[in-house]
């Protein structure tokens, strides 16, 4: 089974993601324009803004960074602003680092916000990371303070990949991975963003991280225990996802979220990179005890904790961790209907997706959970959902075909409730989408139609 902490089990979480593609490449390349975020539509609740081409790296200021071209441009050191000590709070060791930084220009979001979340894509080689900062201003004209949304490495050895707990202006708070203000019914929101990225590498040393992707969604969805149902399309379609199974890991390597009856999270990232062609390699593997099945689920575990929240199920983490593979990116994002998610997937898109549901509300699952994340693989003629369930005791009986209209509205509510009839948070219509740095025509038109892009 599947559950959140209590950080997130309190949290009416949102995330939301912007790819501003053109035809050439969503996240590798593209003019200025191109990037501009889309109008809000009817009934639009998140607005969306990354910075992913050279342009967008030449704006903002510059402490130390700089824009590189390529194939994926991104954001580099050039000459580093300085020398800082970090304290690592889980490991105790305190090491100095060279660093640089880059602000971005703010934005003013389209969607007056209750909740913010930044995602990103990035190389980190060995002696090298990342922080991710969102400072947000909220309607009233103050601001909040610089919040710490990620110290992050693809890897463990260097720090421990981490989000950062007590961070609040009494207005504010940080929920692992979401910025959330405090008492949204008395109307104050956030009006504008900008983010802050400080690059770290040891001293003395070449290169460092690579930026290719950064960004924040904004975003205000009503308090809702049902949403509106939307008529599916007639056509049945699936997508040949691999399936793998959280179950089969329960027990193994318990320091990562209590082991694999924790890891739905991973599992379904896993599931989804491999479909598109991401592989670990041997190396990354060597770790992993060879009588375990899928070590690559392990890998996946190991490489989207996070230490403080004691759990692999942090969202950006998981996007950035998919992203880790070649040509790929990863972002999470907040959809606002069955429709939306249906267009995606047939574009070629799977979606993962979470949802929280009783016994019985989800007829099929044979479970509860109060936070749980599959992937979605297609749908029946009828509209009814295929999913790759992880929480399912092996592999071929991952896949599963979910009520239409049940699975919509445990996915896309924000208010349940639980089974000591206590009114507690919904998902939302939270989703993760991870495809081709530089995807074609058909996926960017679905990116498009749905308000990604």
């Amino acid at each position: 089974m599947t559950a959140p902490t209590p950080r997130r089990a309190v949290l009416v979480a949102a995330l939301a993601v912007a790819t501003a593609a053109t035809t050439a490449g969503a996240y590798g390349g593209g003019s200025p324009a191109s990037a501009a975020p889309a109008p809000r539509g009817p009934g639009r609740t998140a607005d969306n803004r990354f910075w992913y081409a050279h342009e967008h790296w030449l704006a903002g200021i510059h402490q130390g960074t700089t824009a590189v071209r390529g194939a994926r441009p991104g954001l580099e050191i050039a000459v580093p602003a300085g020398r800082t000590e970090y304290a690592d709070p889980h490991t105790g060791r305190t090491s100095v680092w060279e660093y640089a930084t880059w602000t971005s220009p703010v934005h003013r979001s389209t969607v007056p916000a209750t909740e913010a979340i930044a995602s990103w894509n990035a190389r980190t080689p060995a002696g090298t990371w990342i922080r991710i900062e969102l400072r947000g201003t909220y309607t009233d004209g103050t601001s909040t303070p610089w919040y710490t949304m990620g110290n992050w490495a693809s890897g463990d050895r260097d720090i421990r990949r981490t989000s950062v707990d007590g961070q609040t202006d009494g207005r504010s708070t940080v929920w692992t991975d979401t910025l959330a203000v405090d008492a949204p019914a008395g109307g104050l929101r956030i009006a504008e963003w900008r983010l802050r990225l400080t690059l770290h590498r040891r001293p003395g040393s070449d290169g460092g991280p690579t930026v290719w992707l950064a960004g924040a969604m904004a975003s205000d969805v009503p308090d809702r225990f049902t949403v509106p149902a939307c008529a599916p399309s007639g056509a049945a379609h699936e997508l040949k996802v691999p399936r793998y199974s959280q179950e089969t890991h329960s027990g193994q390597y318990p320091e990562y979220d209590n082991g694999g009856e924790a890891w739905c999270s991973p599992t379904s990232s896993q599931m989804t990179v491999e479909f598109w062609g991401g592989r670990a390699s041997a190396s990354a593997l060597s770790w992993v005890d060879p009588a375990y099945a899928d070590p690559q689920v392990c890998h996946a575990a190991r490489s989207t904790y996070d230490a403080a929240y004691k759990g692999c199920g942090n969202w950006p983490f998981n996007a950035a961790y998919a992203a880790t593979y070649r040509g790929l990116a990863g972002v999470v994002t907040r959809l606002g209907s069955l429709a939306d998610l249906e267009t995606l997937v047939r574009a070629g898109l799977p979606v993962i997706t979470s949802q929280s549901f009783l016994p019985g509300e989800l007829t099929g699952a044979g479970y509860g959970t109060a936070g749980h994340l599959m992937t979605v693989v297609g749908f029946t003629a009828a509209g009814d959902v295929v999913a790759n369930d992880p929480h399912s005791p092996d592999n071929p009986s991952v896949r599963r075909v979910y009520r239409r209209r049940e699975w919509e509205n445990v996915w896309l509510r924000t208010k349940r409730h639980n089974a000591a009839g206590k009114v507690v948070s919904g998902t939302g219509g939270i989703a993760y989408v991870y495809g081709p740095a530089a995807p074609g025509p058909a996926r960017t038109a679905a990116l498009r139609a749905v308000g990604i892009l």
